[in-house]
């Protein structure tokens, strides 16, 4: 429960809109651009980052500048910004750096506000598509072409029954991948990549699972939110808080997270 003010919920809905609004005009003349620059960050399997990443944060960190100086400010491509009113804006300009330089439309800008407890409020933006969607602060809908559309986890009971999605088929570790697979070989359906958009399609009611390892903390800030608001769950691969990233599992509800979790747990950290 937050003690956050009406006003002061309001002032930080509109500036994630503002942010995410201005990650879109940074980032969409690069997309599909056979002038794209991609530097490899260099740490292991290719890690690329684009001149539209740095564009794209460097936009959102200008407008928390002039909208909200004092709070603190996570983001991927740039140093932490520390602040003084115990509020975090968590900033991944480009959620799926790899589908957006190989022309894939399910990547996505990541904005998120979290306090000492967690995540508090999110958005999931897709500028090429033109959807957003948005969780917290008793909010939970998507804003697309096809208009205002709320935002439900569905009530899938069973692994037999659930559509799982992970981004990369080589996740993590022998042994994280292990445990991963007797999920795999016990769902209905499977499905790979998407990137931050899978996390979306749980909160909109189409996917049950999604199982990842490997992750930073601006990875999934901005999915627990919008998840968490649309009546999902999002845990480590122990059921704890997933805010700090690693192992994740996001589940459209706590009975399917309870089965899942069955085969994930008991990794060394």
């Amino acid at each position: 429960m937050t003690t956050l003010s009406p006003e002061t919920i309001a002032e930080l809905r509109a500036t994630a809109h503002a942010l995410a609004d201005a990650a879109r005009v940074a980032i969409m003349p690069h997309f599909r651009n056979a002038g794209l620059i991609t530097d490899d960050k260099g740490q292991g399997r290719f890690d690329p980052v684009t001149t539209a990443d740095r564009a794209a944060e460097a936009a959102m960190r200008a407008v928390l500048a002039i909208r909200r100086p004092d709070d603190a400010i996570m983001g991927e491509e740039q140093e932490d910004t520390p602040g003084t009113t115990g509020l975090t804006w968590v900033l991944d300009p480009i959620d799926g750096t790899r589908g957006f330089i190989a022309g894939t439309p399910t990547w996505g800008v990541l904005v998120a506000v979290q306090d000492h407890t967690g995540s508090l409020y999110g958005l999931i933006d897709q500028p090429y598509i033109g959807e957003r969607f948005e969780g917290g602060f008793g909010h939970a809908r998507l804003v697309g072409p096809h208009g205002d559309t709320p935002l439900a986890s569905r009530g899938t009971r069973h692994l037999a029954d659930a559509t799982l999605f992970t981004t990369f088929p080589e996740l993590g570790t022998d042994g994280e991948r292990a445990r991963f697979n007797t999920i795999r070989n016990r769902v209905k359906l499977v499905r790979y990549g998407m990137d931050c958009y899978a996390y979306a399609l749980i909160a909109l009611g189409q996917v049950d699972l999604v199982i990842e390892a490997g992750l930073h903390p601006y990875d999934v800030a901005a999915p627990i939110a919008v998840i968490e608001a649309a009546g999902g769950i999002v845990t480590d691969w122990n059921g704890g808080p997933a805010q700090h990233g690693g192992r994740i599992l996001a589940a459209a509800n706590r009975h399917i997270h309870a089965e899942a979790l069955a085969f994930l747990t008991g990794l060394p950290a």
